[in-house]
């Protein structure tokens, strides 16, 4: 099974480019972030039309997060747990039935979190505690789980053209790779590193200064896995291509494939 994450940057301005991509790459369950659009005016019909079944979870102008899947989508369910105040769409999970078995995944927007010096940090920081309280629930489980998505956190140097230039930024400071740290240690992988340690791996590129010209990139999206998942685990990827399309998202897809049939 493919599993892929892709934060689009507006589906709407990204359907030509997603479309494309699904038919390039054939993921049978993509994750989608920064939709940005509500429900109801989520564009189903070209999706629909490839064969993918959606559960989506959005709002007006910000945030938005999506799961499709060619296979059938159950239990999905809405919302991370722990905060029964926050109304932003950054979170939907569902379980994948699949022939050779069933597969739980999770679509993640974890907040950005900048300027550090406003309200922002601190709701990043608490909802990476409660991403951390769900996952620690979720494991007791022993399923297979996948959670994909941009986490908005560079785990280490080696994920950032300059680490220098990033150590007051939200996404890299001490604290949130401490808690990203704290949530591997769970018992979670991190794909891509599981198949390569090379430096360079970015997954966003800021539309500012030439920064995909220079390769001033970032490696914040990523797909986590459960042990049974990470058993299963036979190749992992980015595309880095697709930042080179026209109207690009800043993010490019990053993929993984499962073999569900292995014990």
């Amino acid at each position: 099974m493919r599993i892929a994450t892709w934060n689009v940057n507006s589906i709407r301005q990204r359907m030509e480019n997603l479309c494309a991509w699904l038919s390039e790459r054939q993921p049978d369950v993509v994750c989608l972030q920064e939709t940005k659009t509500t429900d109801d005016a989520f564009p189903r019909e070209p999706l629909e039309g490839l064969g993918y079944n959606l559960a989506v979870h959005g709002q007006k102008t910000f945030n938005g997060v999506a799961i499709l899947s060619k296979h059938p989508l159950e239990d999905v369910t809405i919302g991370l747990p722990g905060d029964p105040s926050d109304d932003h769409a950054r979170f939907i999970e569902a379980v994948i039935a699949h022939p050779e078995g069933a597969i739980r995944v999770a679509s993640i927007y974890l907040p950005n979190g900048n300027p550090v010096a406003s309200e922002k940090y601190p709701y990043k920081m608490n909802w990476m505690d409660r991403l951390y309280d769900y996952t620690r629930e979720r494991l007791k489980l022993e399923e297979d789980l996948v959670l994909a998505g941009d986490y908005n956190v560079i785990p280490a140097p080696e994920d950032v053209h300059n680490p220098a230039a990033w150590l007051e930024d939200a996404l890299f400071r001490p604290p949130t790779r401490e808690k990203f740290r704290a949530l591997t240690h769970l018992g979670l992988t991190d794909a891509i590193r599981a198949t390569s340690d090379a430096a360079g791996l970015y997954t966003f590129w800021d539309y500012q200064a030439g920064a995909w010209q220079k390769n001033w990139g970032i490696r914040i999206d990523h797909l986590l896995l459960s042990p049974r998942a990470a058993d299963r685990l036979t190749a992992a990827g980015i595309d880095k291509h697709v930042r080179n399309w026209e109207k690009p998202s800043d993010h490019v897809p990053v993929w993984i494939d499962l073999d569900l049939a292995s014990q």
